[in-house]
């Protein structure tokens, strides 16, 4: 059983980069459980998971290939908490998403997807931002 931490952003067109690589492992045959993980970072009105479209379609098309999927969301530094759900949940590979900046950008606001990279032992997957179609 391969367990995949998908620490997905709003972004759709990251988390269908993010879906369709980790569909590639799916379609493999090898038993897949994923975690997908929303980090809000300011949520004033409340909303959840599931009311996040990346995470809602990530979930479909997950589960249209019979994965079991796990909704996961938290509030605060999106690099601290996906670290923490990786080791709650003893993944075996976390999914990021990452995007372009110029080298100066990076010195000055910092890089989650580096961060993740750091910060753990286990196998990051980074995942560019796919064109939708």
């Amino acid at each position: 059983m391969f367990r995949e931490l998908i620490a997905l952003d709003t972004p759709l067109p990251q988390a269908n980069a993010q879906i369709a690589a980790v569909e590639d492992r799916v379609q493999s045959g090898q038993e897949f459980d994923a975690y997908l993980l929303h980090v809000f970072g300011d949520n004033p009105e409340g909303a959840s998971v599931g009311q996040v479209e990346a995470v809602r379609e990530a979930k479909e098309r997950l589960e249209d290939l019979g994965v079991d999927v796990e909704l996961l969301e938290s509030s605060g530094s999106p690099a601290d908490e996906i670290l923490v759900y990786a080791e709650e949940y003893d993944v075996d590979q976390i999914c990021v998403g990452g995007r372009k900046r110029s080298p100066t950008g990076k010195a000055l606001f910092g890089s989650v997807t580096q961060e993740v990279i750091l910060g753990t032992n286990r196998p990051v997957l980074v995942c560019g931002g796919a064109m939708e179609e």
